[in-house]
């Protein structure tokens, strides 16, 4: 256990009066067949600690009967909080709304769908204790995946990591425990379009990585289909690299080059060749060239133009409809509420 930690440890704070708090935020969509078996496990694990916890579910707009075994859960424990969405709003937003209401001193990120085994919450914890800031999953094997999934999860992976300019760790998800002042400077980062991963790696800190083998799902469906995919990939791409635009640029010198040695070879072909015959193959397919690096160039630079203009509206990241288990913490001064990106609730 690092000198640091035993101070924190000994000497706890006034936000976390009693003892070392540990905050879990569990985003979830839809996920009534296994929100019960998610938080039996979560409370079985996290009862084995030394330290105090609390579990945070943000219900990410559910329409199934999600929100009912919520209230039900936050009415027979006193240490789960409950934060509803007016709407959908995606997982990255529900887990900047778990990192915003939760007050310990490490929060652990988790999903519903036990596909991410809540035991190796207690390596995280380790690590932690160790001195590092964060303690982040790598999927080491993934259970129940097709082979479609598993090869473009590589591929985006691999194609992020060489497009980056930030060094975001291969095969990870949100799975993860951040360190008290690691969110509090992820919080500080109050962009749209959030790629968390990216973010957690970006700030810097210690961070650690914990191999794991990742469940396949014991319920329900995937919250992420193939557009959600290619959406939350093209986010991951346009929020931590520049290369798209470089690309575009390098495109345009290209068929500038191309375009230039075409005139010079029609020119040489008018002037000395024989046989001339005017034709439309060449000017069809200059025109068609043409015309794609230029729509692929605008299309890059219109993903970077509708981000700056997502920014500029300063609209909150999410809305609350409801909060449940907090009114008990917030008179007792353990858990004051201060988020900064949310809107309404009760």
């Amino acid at each position: 256990m690092s000198p640091e930690f035993r101070m924190r440890l000994n000497e706890p704070s006034e936000s976390t009066a009693g003892g070392v708090l540990v905050s879990v935020a569990v985003p979830c969509f839809n996920e009534e067949e296994v929100l019960r078996e998610t938080h039996r496990k979560l409370i079985a694990v996290l009862e084995r600690m030394p330290l105090r916890f609390e579990v945070l579910y943000v219900d990410d707009g559910s329409t199934d009967s999600s929100p009912d075994i919520l209230r039900e859960l936050a009415a027979r424990d006193k240490r789960v909080r409950v934060i509803r969405f007016s709407r959908n709003f995606g997982h990255q937003m529900a887990i900047t709304a778990g990192l915003e209401h939760a007050a310990g001193d490490a929060v652990v990120v988790i999903d519903a769908d036990l596909q991410d085994p809540p035991e190796v919450i207690m390596e995280f914890v380790q690590k932690w204790m160790d001195g590092y800031d964060v303690a982040y999953g790598v999927r080491a094997e993934r259970d129940g995946e097709t082979a479609f999934k598993l090869w473009t999860a590589k591929l985006f992976y691999r194609c992020i990591d060489r497009l980056s300019d930030t060094r975001i760790p291969l095969d990870t998800g949100d799975f993860r425990l951040m360190d008290r002042r690691v969110v509090d400077a992820l919080l500080s980062m109050p962009e749209r379009d959030r790629f968390v991963r990216g973010m957690v790696s970006w700030l810097g800190f210690t961070q650690v990585a914990v191999p794991y083998r990742r469940a396949a799902r014991t319920a329900g469906d995937s919250k992420y289909p193939l557009f959600k995919m290619l959406k939350f990939a093209a986010d991951g791409i346009f929020s931590f690299s520049t290369v798209p635009l470089r690309l575009a640029t390098w495109m345009g010198f290209l068929a500038s080059g191309l375009a230039i040695f075409a005139i010079l070879y029609s020119a040489y072909a008018r002037l000395f060749g024989s046989g001339w015959v005017k034709g439309w193959t060449s000017t069809v397919i200059a025109i068609l060239f043409l015309g794609g690096v230029q729509l692929v160039s605008l299309g890059f630079i219109g993903e970077y133009v509708g981000r700056i203009y997502g920014e500029t509206k300063r609209r909150p990241l999410y809305v609350v409809r409801e909060r449940m288990g907090f009114d008990l913490a917030t008179k007792s001064g353990v858990h004051p509420i201060q988020p900064r990106s949310a809107v309404g609730g009760r």
